[in-house]
Formats: structure tokens, C-alpha cells, sequence
């Protein structure tokens, strides 16, 4: 296809499609995902004491040899922001700035070293998300802190540091600029359709189909359709909601495999790329939740930014979000599928 400028409908931020340049040599870097870590690793089951006590726990239920925990939450020992203190709002001159008071903790996702996201169980994903929400949900009774960010680094490229998987968590005295223009950018729309914008945006794509990459009975995955980077993702809950605190036990249970399906398509797609994935919600008590509708990003690390997109704000994305859609798509004869677990054109609840 010819390039094409697209805005996104929520931020207003422009994106180049810019489909022929995917016919260059290498359009792609390849990065490998695998890293060194430390020995022995602080991650594995028997070296508990190599890092903080863990804020919280989830064990095994007298599973006879197996491991002390499936899933531990700890304090970052080497944290972003630190949770003692005030915050100690100041200004120098035209300067605002305060204490990097916050929370940065770890979610150590898995006992075993050679796991990965695509091969875990479906429940010890679904722990592993519920641990997300416990997490937040507790974070955010300080009440220093307006924003909670849930994110998974996977790969040196994408910025881990350790090979045993883990995401993590990020307590803030601040909403993010990126929550704030999905705000501003969903109560613009309300304001002039009385609508959701995301709810719209579900039901367009999925009377469309071309950028449908997978769908449950509680979820969809989709590619945006101003994607800034190749094979971007975007999955979105159906039914409206702001705060991913409120996630039902029901929904994690849907929501845990369709994640899982999303990074398997990617992996076998794109050969394990380096990825990231976010969860965006809405700040506690935030007045207008009929406004925004939570949602978790994934974006593989497959191209650099250059001059141009510094200079300009614009990103430049070779690959056209249908044609990463429908690559996904067509996975799927490739896949094992869990029993149960029907994704592409399941019915939603209701």
C-alpha cells in the first residue's frame, strides 16, 4: 500500500503507515530476547533471602514437592522512586519539581527459571494478573499516590535487566502524560457523542474484522488503527469499564488467555521478539469512569526511533496494522489453543 498519515482517534497523535518501506532490506532489527542474569538467580525458588520480603504471596495448595510460592511480589531493590517520605512539592523559579516518593515492586511471575508467558499454565497466569490488581488495588490506598503502572519488559531491547520473567509495578504522586491525553482525548469525545470512545471503537472493529487479531467471550484483540509500531495490540474488556481494580475473578479467567494467545502469535510470528506490555487504567477517583475504558498494550521491539520522529512526534510504522491483523490471524492453524478456550469469533457474555 501507499503511505497513509492517520490520526488516532483518542490522543490526536499522527502516525505515518508507511507500508512500502516494509519492502526494505531488514525493515526489522532482530534483536534476541535472551539474557544473562545473575548466579544465582534472586528469582528461583531457595534464594528467597536475595531479595526484599515479598509484599505478597501466593502458594501452592499442598501440592506435595512442589515449590513454597507460584507467585511473589517484592519491593524493587533497585527502585525508580522510594515510598518513605513527603512528597515536598517545591518550585525554582519556572521549574516545578518534588521528592521521588512512589512504589516500584516486582512481580516474580513464575518458580521456574525457563518459563516463559507463552508456555504458563492458564492459571498461573491468571495469579499472576490477579497479583496486578491486589497490588494496585493496595498502592492506591496511599494517598500519595494518583496512578498505578502495571508493565512487562521482556528482553534486553525492551529494557529487562533479568532472565527469570517478572513484570512490574510503579506507584506515582502523578498521572502520566500518556493517561492524561487518553483523558483529555475520551472526554472530548463524550462530551460530543455522550459516548465511550473505546466502546465505539469495539464495536467498529469487530463489524469490520480487518484488525481483529482474537476475541473471547470477555475480550478483544485488535491493531489499532493508527498504530506507531509493527504488530502493535491492543486488548480491550467489552464491557465498559474504568479502572482495571474492578476486574472480576470471571474476566481474569478470560482475560489470562487471550493475553497468552496474543504473545504466542507474537512469538511465532516474529521469532520471540523483545516486547512490552502496559496496562492503562483510569487514576482512583477519577469523576467521569463513563468516560475511559481500561486496556493493556502490547508492542514487540522491532524498530528504532530516528531523527525524524524525534523531531516531529510523528511515528513511522512499515507495517500496516490489517496486514499485521491478518498475519495473526492466520496463525492460529499453527497453535494449540486450550481446550475451552475458544478465541477468534466467541460470542460475548450476555
Amino acid at each position: 500500500m501507499s503511505s497513509e498519515l492517520r490520526k488516532d482517534p483518542v490522543t490526536g497523535r499522527w502516525v505515518i503507515i508507511a507500508g512500502e518501506r516494509g519492502q526494505r532490506p531488514n525493515p526489522f532489527r532482530h534483536y534476541a530476547s535472551t539474557i544473562e542474569g545473575p548466579e544465582p538467580c534472586p528469582f528461583c525458588p531457595g534464594n528467597e533471602s536475595l531479595t526484599p520480603h515479598e509484599v505478597l504471596v501466593y502458594r501452592p495448595e499442598g501440592a506435595a514437592g512442589a515449590p513454597a510460592w507460584t507467585v511473589r511480589v517484592v519491593p524493587n531493590l533497585y527502585p525508580a522512586l522510594r515510598i518513605e517520605g513527603s512528597l515536598d512539592k517545591r518550585g525554582e523559579g519556572l521549574y516545578d519539581l518534588m521528592r521521588g516518593i512512589g512504589a516500584h515492586e516486582v512481580i516474580i511471575e513464575t518458580p521456574d527459571h525457563a518459563a516463559d508467558p507463552t508456555t504458563y499454565a492458564p492459571r498461573q497466569m491468571q495469579e499472576i494478573l490477579n497479583a496486578c490488581r491486589e497490588r494496585m488495588t493496595d498502592l492506591l490506598r496511599d494517598a500519595r499516590f494518583r496512578s498505578v503502572l502495571v508493565f512487562k519488559n521482556h528482553g534486553a531491547p525492551a529494557g529487562a535487566t533479568m532472565a527469570h520473567h517478572h513484570s512490574q509495578i510503579i506507584a506515582l504522586p502523578i498521572v502520566p502524560a500518556r493517561i492524561e491525553a487518553e483523558l483529555h482525548g475520551a472526554a472530548e469525545y463524550h462530551d460530543y457523542r455522550g459516548r465511550c470512545i473505546w466502546c465505539d471503537m469495539l464495536a467498529q472493529e469487530i463489524a469490520d474484522g480487518r484488525r481483529l487479531v482474537a476475541q473471547n467471550a470477555d475480550f478483544v484483540a485488535l491493531a489499532p488503527f493508527a498504530s506507531r509500531f509493527p504488530f502493535e495490540v491492543l486488548i480491550l474488556p467489552r464491557q465498559h469499564e474504568a479502572f482495571f481494580g474492578s476486574i472480576t475473578r470471571q474476566q481474569i479467567e478470560t482475560l489470562a488467555p487471550i493475553l497468552q494467545d496474543v504473545l504466542r502469535r507474537l512469538k511465532l510470528a516474529l521469532k520471540d521478539p523483545p516486547y512490552n506490555y502496559v496496562l492503562h487504567t483510569a487514576p482512583p477517583g477519577f469523576g467521569h469512569p463513563e468516560q475511559y475504558h481500561w486496556q493493556v498494550e502490547v508492542i514487540p521491539k522491532l524498530t528504532e526511533l530516528a531523527g525524524f520522529e524525534w523531531g516531529s512526534g510523528f511515528y513511522i510504522n512499515p507495517t500496516p496494522p490489517e496486514e499485521a491483523a491478518r498475519h495473526l490471524r492466520d496463525l492460529e492453524r499453527f497453535m494449540d489453543v486450550p481446550e475451552g478456550h475458544l478465541l477468534k469469533g466467541e460470542a460475548p457474555r450476555g
